[in-house]
């Protein structure tokens, strides 16, 4: 999908997209953003994602490059191993967006635990006790959608095409940085048939201020788990999952030294999903 650079004070008319029970969870508050100097506009808060591809790899990397990331002393990398933190690359195409056009992204993110003392290897890991996700990358194809990532979440939000096919045997993910192929993700659509319905959160930095964010989403997926990459880390795949150019945002991909091999891999079509305002109240110290 290329950029979608175009965009006005109008809001997409498209509430009949997010009518299922899941959305009925959540009470739409809304809020004005200052997008430009010259336009403010309003958005309703969390924002719905109707009819969702979702298409997620977990890898291992390295720990002390992960730890380089991290924009707070208090939030640190979840230990996979002594040395390996947990990298999640997960990439949509939204179909249906409250208040505004579709658009895919791709969010690249290190699994953290915030302000907690420090924890076992691999505990987090295997019972989901972690805080939640840091995001160091955040392309799309939008640039509205960029701007309010930007002004409201302080989210690393660069607008870029991204390119997502859907076939009968795999899901592939491709991102262009200034016209050049740096990243691209495959992922064979195979699993065991797992029902999802969670809440994570994330974090980011905006002026100075650590930021926690509700996300939630609901789909069936499909799950493969390769638990014996934390055994031997170094066992090269058949096929590459993870190919990287040779453009600044590869290199930045490249520097966390990313275990070829992922340790588990999602898909899912027709996700329901939100994503909330910022929780005002949290701090960080």
């Amino acid at each position: 999908m290329d950029i979608l650079e175009e965009f006005d004070g109008t809001t997409l008319q498209n509430d009949a997209q997010f009518q299922g029970d899941f959305y009925k969870r959540f009470k739409l508050t809304p809020r004005q953003i200052q997008l430009t100097p010259e336009l403010l506009k309003e958005y309703q808060f969390p924002t719905f994602y109707g009819d969702v591809t979702c298409a997620q790899a977990i890898f291992l990397c390295s720990y002390d490059a992960a730890l380089e990331l991290m924009p707070h002393d208090k939030i640190k990398p979840v230990r996979a191993r002594s040395d390996k933190a947990v990298l999640a690359l997960s990439c949509y195409e939204y179909k249906h967006v409250m208040g505004i056009p579709p658009y895919n992204e791709i969010a690249f993110t290190i699994a953290v635990e915030v302000d907690k003392p420090k924890s076992r290897v691999l505990l987090p890991l295997m019972f989901d006790s972690y805080s939640g996700y840091f995001v160091f990358s955040m392309p799309v194809t939008s640039r509205e959608n960029c701007l309010r990532g930007n002004e409201i979440w302080g989210l690393p939000k660069v607008t870029q095409r991204i390119d997502i096919e859907n076939n009968a045997a795999e899901i592939i993910t491709t991102a262009f940085e200034d016209g050049e192929e740096y990243f691209r993700l495959r992922l064979p659509k195979s699993g065991r048939p797992t029902p999802m319905d969670q809440t994570s959160y994330l974090y980011s930095k905006l002026n100075g201020r650590i930021l926690k964010s509700q996300t939630c989403f609901q789909a069936d997926f499909r799950i493969t788990k390769n638990m014996a990459v934390l055994a031997r880390p170094s066992r090269p795949p058949a096929a590459p999952f993870i190919t990287l150019g040779q453009t600044p945002g590869a290199e930045l991909l490249k520097k966390l030294r990313i275990i070829p091999n992922p340790l588990q891999l999602r898909w899912a079509e027709h996700m329901s999903a939100c994503f909330d305002y910022y929780d005002q109240s949290y701090e960080l110290r």
